[in-house]
């Protein structure tokens, strides 16, 4: 059976590892070294993430380990449960259960996840994009009251982005639209600056009106921040099937 790996920030339970008797020789960023390699090995890996036991629990460290694909967690899990790994003593690995009264709203991944997840799944040289239309929407409103007495100020920058996805290998290939906006004032206190790339073609295709957007993919309007953001972690909806990933009290 075929898994559906969407291009968002993985939130369910089934792609959530929870490892736990890690040792506390190793420091932190070791352990997320060593975690990393290990399981890797099963799937394409959205975060690795090493916290220290609580105080009442014996020295140690846990993680909470992300993967795209279920049926990848799942491979690891079984794989890796009471094995040494990198360890002298064995670990404990279980797929996380997230409350059913919890729910958390799935954020789009980054360009840069975008393109790694891409990478795995079809190969370096197994896609490409290629941008159609670019334009720019924050002065429409302005353009329209150009006439009015009084002009109205740019509130945000707003950009209409149209572009298409192609897999050579498999004769396809995917169109889709985007709006990403952002207020003014919080755009000019960001230290940095904004880019977009643009390759002109001989196809390209002015969009003006929606009887042109039919049947392109369609995403929602969003703020640039969200681009950069990494999800939390909501260690707190997450339980495990069994009692045992409860650390041991220190006597």
């Amino acid at each position: 059976m075929a898994e559906l790996v969407p291009f968002a920030v993985p939130i369910e339970s089934d792609k959530t590892l929870l490892v736990w008797q890690l040792s506390s020789g190793p420091t932190a960023e070791a352990l997320h070294h060593s975690l990393f390699t290990a399981f890797s090995q099963f799937g394409l890996l959205y975060s690795v993430r090493v916290f220290p036991n609580a105080a009442v629990a014996h020295p140690g460290f846990y993680a909470v380990i992300k993967f795209y694909s279920a049926r990848a967690a799942r491979r690891a899990q079984k794989a890796c449960d009471r094995k040494q790994l990198f360890q002298k003593s064995p670990v404990k690995v279980r797929l996380g259960t997230r409350h059913k009264a919890v729910q958390h709203q799935a954020l789009a991944l980054n360009s840069s996840r975008c393109q790694e997840l891409a990478n795995y799944y079809f190969g370096f040289n197994g896609w490409s994009k290629r941008i159609i239309k670019l334009q720019e929407l924050s002065d429409l409103e302005e353009r329209e009251n150009e006439d009015s007495m009084v002009p109205l100020p740019k509130q945000s920058l707003k950009f209409f982005c149209a572009l298409e996805v192609m897999l050579p290998a498999y004769d396809c290939s995917s169109p889709g639209i985007g709006l990403v906006e952002e207020p003014v004032d919080k755009v000019e206190e960001e230290s940095g600056k904004i880019a977009v790339e643009y390759r002109p073609s001989e196809d390209i295709i002015d969009v003006r009106c929606k009887e042109e957007l039919h049947g392109l993919i369609q995403v929602h309007c969003s703020p640039w921040k969200q681009y950069g953001q990494e999800e939390e972690e909501y260690l707190s909806d997450f339980s495990l099937e069994e009692e045992e990933f409860r650390l041991p009290e220190l006597d």
